[in-house]
C-alpha cells in the first residue's frame, strides 16, 4: 500500500508521495538510458577509431609493397634508397600510431599517426612512379593523375599540424581552434586543385597531355589565388604551434605539461633541422645534413608522442628540453662565428686554406668556451627552473658554509626550499654505520613502492647519503642534486663523526673518572674490612704482650704465633688488592701473566701469542686486561667449550683477539664490564670490537696502536 500523503502545492495542485516516488523513478530511468546510449555511442567511437586505424596501416603496408614493386622496375640505386628510407620512416609512424590507438583507444592522435606515416610513405610512392614509367610504358599514367599530384606535397605538413592541435589529449584547446582544423582540411585540396591548372607541362611526364585547361583569362586568377592560398597555409601552420603555447599555459595538470614537453621535444628536431641545413651549406655546399634532420624530425615526432601518451615519466623531459635548447644555441652561435671568422679569412664558405680554416675553427671555441656555462644557466632559469634554483641554492650554502654565515646541515632545509618540497630528506652515512640517518639521527629510507624517488650522494665509489623526495622533481633532477651535494654531505659527515668522537671521548672520560672512584671506594673498602683490621687486630695483641710479657698471665709464645698469622693474612690480601691494580705476574711478561691466569680455568684455552715479549707496559696491561675481562664473560655467562686467544703485533698496532663457542648475545652496556673495557681500550686510543650473535658464539678484538 502507498502513502497517499496530500502536499498543498500554490493555490490549486495537490501532489501525493506516491506521485512524487513515481516521478523519481522515471527520471532515474530516463538518466540510466540516457547514460547507457551514452556508453554505446562512446564505445563504438572507440572501435570506430581503432578500425580505421587498422584499416589505415593495412593500406600503408599495401602501398609500400607497391613501391617496392615500383623500385624493382625503376631499378634506380637513388629512387631504392629513398624509398627505403620513406617506408621505414612512414613504417615507424604507423606502428607507434596503432601502439597509441590500441592503449588509447578513445584518443585520435593515434589515428593522426598512422595517417602522418600513410601520408610519408604515399609521397615517397608517388616521387618514384615517373623512374617507373620511364622504365615501363605499360604502367597507366593520366593527364589527371600528372596535373594534381604537383601539389600533394602540401599534404606532409598536414598531420604534424594537426597533432600540434590535438596532443595529448585528442581535443582542441578551445572552439575557436576549429576554424584552424577546417582550413588546414581544405586549403591543401584547393592548392592541389589549383596547381592543377599551372599549363607549364610536367618535365617527369613528358607527352601526357593535361586534363586539366582553362581559359587564358581565367589562368592569371587561378595562379593568384594558388600563390594566397601559401600564405594562408602558413599561417594556419603558426597558428598549430601557437596552440601548444595556448595549452601550455591554461593546463594546471603537471600530467598534461609533462606530456606536452614531451611533444616538442621531439618538434625541437624541426629548428635543428634548419641549423644542420645551415651547417651542410656552410661546409660543404649541399643540404645532406638539412636531410638527415628532416629524418629524425619524422622520427622523432613519432616517438616523442608516443612516449608522452603511454610513458610521459620514462625520463627527465625538462632536463632534455633544457640540454636540446642548450646545445641548439651553442650551435647556432657556433656556426655564425664561423660564418663571421671564415668570411674575415677570406674563406668563403668554409673551403680553401686548412691554417685558416683551422684558425677559425679556433676562434670560434675560444669565444664560445665562457658562454656555455651562461648559457645554461639562462636556458635553465626558462625551461628548468627547478634545477637551476636546486643547483643555485646549494652553491649558495656551499659559499655562505665557506665564509662561515651558513652550516652545512642545512642543506635538507635549503633543498626543501627549492624543490618545493616540504617532505624532502637528506640522509648521511657515518663511517662505520650502515643506516642512514638525517641532522636530528632518525632514519632516513627509501620508499620501496617509489624506487624512483630517492638518489644515492656518492663520494668516489662510497655510498656517503641519500636524497628522498616525494614532489614533483624527476629522478634524474634527484641524482644531479645529489652529485652536486656530495661535498656538503662530506663535510656533514665529518662533522657528526668529530662530533660523536667528542661525545664518545667525554663520556669515556667520565665513565673512567666514575670508574676509579668506585675502584678508590673499593680499595678503601678493601683496606678497611681486611688488611686494616687484621693490622689493628695485630697492633692490640702485640700490645697485650707486651703489657704482660714480665709477669706470664698471657701466653706470649702463642700470642706471637697469631701474630704473625694475622701479620701473613693481612699480606696475602694486600697482594689481591695490589694484583687488582696492576698484575704481579706482569713482571715476567704478558705470555707468563696470560698463562697462569688461564690455567686456572675450567674451560680448555689455546693460546697464540706472537711477539708479545716486545710489547710496552702500558699496552700489555691493557691486554691483559682485555683477555681476563672477555674470558670471565665467557666462563661466567656463555658456557663455552673451548675459548682461543690470540695475541699478534705488527709495526703499527697490537690486536688481541678472544673467541668462543657459547651462547652469544653479548651486548656492549655503559657500566657494564665489557662496557669498562671499551673506556679503557679508547683510552688507549685504539677500538674495540664486539660480535655476538645468539647462539654464534662471541668473537671480540682489540686493536691498539704501538710504536715500531
Amino acid at each position: 500500500m502507498f502513502l497517499r500523503t496530500r502536499y498543498d502545492i500554490g493555490d490549486s495542485v495537490l501532489v501525493t508521495a506516491e506521485d512524487r516516488i513515481g516521478v523519481s523513478a522515471r527520471t532515474s530511468s530516463v538518466l540510466a538510458r540516457i547514460r547507457a546510449a551514452a556508453r554505446r555511442r562512446y564505445r563504438d567511437a572507440v572501435y570506430g577509431k581503432r578500425l580505421v586505424a587498422y584499416l589505415a596501416a593495412a593500406t600503408v603496408l599495401v602501398a609500400a609493397g607497391f613501391g617496392v614493386y615500383l623500385a624493382v622496375i625503376a631499378g634506380d640505386a637513388s629512387a631504392t634508397t629513398e624509398l627505403t628510407v620513406g617506408v621505414l620512416l612512414g613504417l615507424s609512424s604507423v606502428l607507434l600510431g596503432l601502439a597509441v590507438a590500441t592503449r588509447r583507444p578513445g584518443n585520435v592522435v593515434g589515428l593522426l599517426l598512422v595517417f602522418t606515416g600513410a601520408v610519408v610513405v604515399g609521397v615517397v610512392v608517388n616521387d618514384l612512379y615517373p623512374a617507373a614509367v620511364a622504365v615501363d610504358p605499360r604502367l597507366p599514367v593520366s593527364g589527371g593523375y600528372v596535373d594534381l599530384v604537383s601539389g600533394v606535397w602540401m599534404l606532409l605538413y598536414v598531420p604534424p599540424a594537426l597533432l600540434f592541435l590535438l596532443v595529448p589529449e585528442g581535443r582542441l584547446p578551445g572552439r575557436r581552434w576549429r576554424w584552424v582544423v577546417v582550413g588546414l582540411l581544405v586549403v591543401p585540396p584547393l592548392f592541389i586543385l589549383t596547381a592543377a591548372f599551372d599549363p607549364t607541362p610536367a618535365p617527369q611526364f613528358p607527352g601526357i597531355p593535361k586534363a586539366f585547361r582553362a581559359p587564358a583569362a581565367a589562368l592569371d586568377v587561378i595562379a593568384l589565388v594558388s600563390v594566397a592560398l601559401l600564405p594562408i597555409f602558413l599561417g594556419l601552420l603558426v597558428a598549430s604551434l601557437v596552440s601548444i603555447v595556448v595549452r601550455y599555459r591554461r593546463t594546471s595538470s603537471a600530467v598534461e605539461r609533462a606530456q606536452l614537453k614531451w611533444f616538442v621535444l621531439g618538434a625541437s628536431f624541426l629548428p635543428l633541422t634548419l641549423l644542420l641545413c645551415w651547417a651542410s651549406y656552410l661546409v660543404f655546399d649541399r643540404p645532406e645534413l638539412g636531410l638527415v634532420g628532416l629524418i629524425a624530425t619524422y622520427l622523432a615526432i613519432p616517438a616523442s608522442t608516443t612516449i608522452a601518451l603511454l610513458k610521459h615519466d620514462l625520463y627527465d623531459v625538462d632536463r632534455a628540453l633544457s640540454a636540446t635548447a642548450t646545445y641548439g644555441l651553442v650551435t647556432a652561435i657556433l656556426l655564425a662565428f664561423y660564418t663571421v671568422a671564415s668570411f674575415v679569412v677570406g674563406l668563403g664558405a668554409g673551403r680553401g686554406s686548412p691554417a685558416a680554416a683551422a684558425a677559425a675553427t679556433a676562434v670560434c671555441a675560444a669565444a664560445l668556451a665562457p658562454m656555455r656555462n651562461r648559457l645554461q644557466r639562462f636556458v635553465d632559469h626558462r625551461l628548468y627552473p627547478a634545477r637551476q634554483a636546486a643547483l643555485a641554492a646549494i652553491e649558495d650554502l656551499r659559499r655562505r658554509t665557506d665564509v662561515g654565515s651558513a652550516r652545512p646541515e642545512q642543506l635538507e632545509r635549503v633543498l626543501r626550499t627549492a624543490l618545493r618540497d616540504p617532505s624532502l630528506r637528506v640522509g648521511y652515512r657515518l663511517p662505520g654505520s650502515a643506516t642512514m640517518l638525517d641532522t636530528a639521527g632518525h632514519p632516513v629510507e627509501p620508499a620501496r613502492d617509489r624506487p624512483g624517488r630517492s638518489a644515492a650522494v656518492r663520494l668516489g665509489d662510497t655510498d656517503i647519503g641519500i636524497v628522498v623526495a616525494d614532489g614533483a622533481a624527476s629522478r634524474e633532477l634527484l641524482r644531479e642534486v645529489a652529485s652536486a651535494s656530495s661535498l656538503l654531505v662530506e663535510v656533514v659527515r665529518l662533522r657528526a663523526e668529530l662530533a660523536s668522537a667528542l661525545s664518545a671521548v667525554r663520556g669515556s672520560r667520565a665513565r673512567l673518572l666514575a670508574a676509579g672512584y668506585e675502584e678508590r671506594r673499593r680499595i678503601e673498602r678493601d683496606l678497611h674490612d681486611g688488611a686494616q683490621q687484621r693490622l689493628v687486630t695485630l697492633g692490640m695483641r702485640l700490645r697485650l704482650a707486651q703489657r704482660h710479657l714480665d709477669d706470664g698471665t698471657v701466653d706470649v709464645d702463642g700470642l706471637l704465633d697469631q701474630s704473625v698469622a694475622e701479620l701473613g693474612n693481612a699480606i696475602v690480601e694486600l697482594r689481591q688488592i695490589a694484583h687488582g691494580l696492576r698484575p704481579s705476574s706482569l713482571d715476567d711478561g704478558l705470555d707468563h701473566a696470560l698463562g697462569a691466569m688461564v690455567s686456572q680455568l675450567p674451560v680448555p684455552v689455546t693460546l697464540d701469542l706472537r711477539a708479545a715479549d716486545a710489547i710496552p707496559e702500558d699496552l700489555a696491561t691493557t691486554a691483559y686486561y682485555v683477555v681476563t675481562e672477555a674470558v670471565t664473560n665467557a666462563v661466567k655467562h656463555a658456557q663455552p667449550t673451548a675459548i682461543d686467544v690470540s695475541v699478534g703485533r705488527d709495526a703499527e698496532q697490537l690486536t688481541v683477539r678472544v673467541r668462543d663457542d657459547g651462547a652469544g648475545g653479548a651486548v656492549v652496556r655503559p657500566g657494564s664490564g665489557l662496557g669498562g673495557l671499551a673506556d679503557r681500550v679508547a683510552a688507549a686510543g685504539g677500538w674495540l670490537r664486539i660480535a655476538s650473535p645468539v647462539g654464534g658464539g662471541t668473537a671480540v678484538e682489540a686493536v691498539l696502536p704501538c710504536e715500531s
